[in-house]
C-alpha cells in the first residue's frame, strides 16, 4: 500500500516543467561551415578535432537521409538551434555553486539525491553543456577518471580520447552520425584501469531545456581488462509545440574479461526525434550488458549494438519500449559475432497504445569468424486497444554451419479474465491494467537499479491514465 501511495503523488510535471531560457546564449538555427566552426571555437577545439567537426559536416552534406524506418520529415534542420549554452555554465564540482534554475531543474528530478544515496559519481548536462560532475574520492583513488569530454581532451587522456572518438561510430555511418560529429557537445569520458572493480554505479542525467533545440552529447567509456563498471544514463525534456532532436553518441570499449552495465531510462518528451547511436566493442572474455527503457520521443531511432571481437565475449540486451498516442518508436539492437564462442542474449518487451506505433528491429550476425557462436533473440509486445500496433522485424545473417541462433516473438493482449481478478480482490480497472503491464515489464525493471526501476514502473503508470477502452 505504500508503493500505491507513493505513486499517486507522482504527475507528468515532474518532467514537462521548464524555465526560461532567454538569458542563454544561442547559435543561430541551421547547420553551416560557420556555425560548426564557432561551437568548436566555444568548446575550445584543438586544432584536430575542429577539422574532424568540419570533415564530418562535409559527410553530413553528402549524405541521403535514412529511410528503413518511421518518417523524419517533420525534423526540419534549418530550424534546429544546435549549440544552446546555459547562463552562468561553468562546469561546477560543489553543487551548491550551481546556478538557481538548472540546480532546481536536477533536484526536482532527483539527481543529487541519487547521488547522495547510491552513486559513486554523476554528471548533470543541461542543454548543450555540462553544469555539474563529481565523483567520490575513493572512486578516485582506485585511478578511475569520469569527467566530462572537453576537459580531457586537454589532459593527459587526451590522446586516448584521440584514439577512441568516433572510432567505433564513424561520420560515415550514417547520416546523423556525421551531424553528431559536427555538433557533438558534452557528454562524459570514463576510464576505468585494469583490475577496477567500481562497486557502485556512476551516472549521468541529460536534461534539454530549449525548444527547438539539439542535443548532442557523447559518451565514451573505456574499461580495460578485468575491470568492471555499472554506468547508468537518464534523459528528459519538457513538451514543446516544435521539433526538439536528440542525436547523441554512446562509445563503449569492453576490455579483455572485462564487465560494462549500460543502463538507461529515455523520457523524452514527445516532440522529440531520437535518434541516437550507441555501440559497444567486447574483447575476448568481456561482456556487455544492456538495459534500456524507451518512454518518450515522437519519432525513435535506437538500436544499441555489440561488437564480439574476442573468444568467448558476450552481450545481454534487455529491453522495453511504451508507445502511446503520436508515439513511432522503431527500437530494438545489433550484434556483431566475430569471434569463436561468443553468445548474446536478447530479451525485450514493447507495448503500445493509443495508437502508438512499437517496432522491433533486430540484427544478429555471426562472420566466418564465429565458430561455436550462440545467439537467442526473444521479443514479446502488449497492445492495449485495437488502434494500436506492433511489429518485429528480425535479420539473422549466418556465415558459419557451426553456430546456434534462435529467435521468437509474442504478441496478444491484456486479458479480460486477469483484470476482471485484480478487480475482484479489490483494484480498479486502471490499477489492475497498470499493474499487468508492469509486470509485463518486469525483465528489465528488475535489472534497473532501485531508483530507476521505481522511475519505470512510475512511468508506466502515467501512461496507463486514461488507457481504459
Amino acid at each position: 500500500m505504500k508503493e500505491k501511495a507513493v505513486v499517486s503523488d507522482i504527475n507528468r510535471s515532474m518532467y514537462d516543467f521548464r524555465y526560461s531560457d532567454e538569458d542563454a546564449f544561442k547559435l543561430e538555427q541551421g547547420l553551416t561551415p560557420e556555425i560548426v566552426a564557432q561551437i568548436s571555437k566555444e568548446k575550445n577545439d584543438p586544432e584536430w578535432m575542429a577539422d574532424f567537426r568540419q570533415k564530418s559536416l562535409e559527410i553530413y552534406n553528402r549524405m541521403e537521409m535514412p529511410n528503413w524506418g518511421p518518417s523524419i520529415q517533420g525534423l526540419d534542420m534549418d530550424h534546429i538551434l544546435t549549440y544552446v549554452r546555459p547562463k552562468d555554465n561553468k562546469m561546477q564540482n560543489d553543487w551548491n555553486d550551481v546556478p538557481t534554475d538548472i540546480k532546481d531543474t536536477f533536484e526536482k528530478l532527483g539527481i543529487p539525491q541519487a547521488e547522495r544515496e547510491s552513486l559513486a559519481g554523476v554528471g548533470a548536462q543541461y542543454d548543450s553543456e555540462l553544469v555539474y560532475h563529481n565523483v567520490k574520492k575513493e572512486v578516485a583513488e582506485q585511478g578511475v577518471i569520469y569527467s566530462d569530454v572537453e576537459s580531457a581532451l586537454w589532459g593527459p587522456y587526451g590522446d586516448m580520447i584521440r584514439e577512441h572518438f568516433m572510432k567505433l561510430i564513424t561520420p560515415n555511418d550514417h547520416k546523423f552520425a556525421a551531424l553528431h560529429g559536427a555538433v557533438w557537445s558534452g557528454g562524459s569520458f570514463v576510464y576505468v584501469p585494469a583490475g577496477v572493480k567500481v562497486e557502485i554505479p556512476l551516472q549521468s542525467y541529460f536534461r534539454l531545456n530549449a525548444a527547438g533545440a539539439g542535443q548532442f552529447e557523447h559518451t565514451l567509456i573505456i574499461v580495460e581488462e578485468g575491470a568492471d563498471l555499472h554506468f547508468i544514463e537518464g534523459c528528459s525534456a519538457p513538451k514543446y509545440n516544435v521539433a526538439n532532436l536528440h542525436a547523441g553518441a554512446v562509445e563503449l570499449f569492453v576490455g579483455k574479461n572485462a564487465k560494462l552495465r549500460y543502463s538507461t531510462i529515455e523520457n523524452w518528451s514527445k516532440n522529440m526525434y531520437n535518434l541516437n547511436t550507441k555501440r559497444a566493442k567486447v574483447e575476448e572474455g568481456g561482456k556487455i550488458e544492456w538495459i534500456s527503457g524507451s518512454f518518450g520521443s515522437h519519432v525513435s531511432y535506437l538500436y544499441p549494438m555489440s561488437v564480439l571481437n574476442g573468444k568467448g565475449a558476450r552481450s545481454e540486451f534487455s529491453g522495453v519500449t511504451f508507445a502511446g498516442a503520436g508515439q513511432n518508436l522503431d527500437t530494438g539492437c545489433k550484434v556483431l559475432h566475430n569471434a569463436p564462442e561468443t553468445s548474446s542474449y536478447v530479451n525485450t518487451r514493447s507495448i503500445s497504445k493509443g495508437g502508438g506505433i512499437s517496432t522491433f528491429r533486430s540484427s544478429v550476425v555471426m562472420t566466418r569468424n564465429a565458430e561455436g557462436s550462440k545467439a537467442s533473440v526473444s521479443c514479446a509486445s502488449l497492445m492495449l486497444d485495437d488502434i494500436s500496433r506492433s511489429d518485429t522485424i528480425p535479420a539473422m545473417d549466418i556465415r558459419t554451419p557451426n553456430a546456434d541462433v534462435g529467435h521468437e516473438a509474442k504478441i496478444g493482449r491484456i486479458s479480460d479474465e486477469t483484470v476482471f481478478y485484480l478487480m475482484s480482490r479489490g483494484m480498479s480497472e486502471e490499477d489492475a491494467r497498470a499493474l499487468i503491464v508492469s509486470g509485463f515489464a518486469d525483465n528489465v525493471g528488475k535489472e534497473l537499479p532501485l531508483e530507476y526501476a521505481v522511475e519505470m514502473n512510475n512511468l508506466i503508470r502515467l501512461e496507463m491514465k486514461g488507457a481504459i477502452s
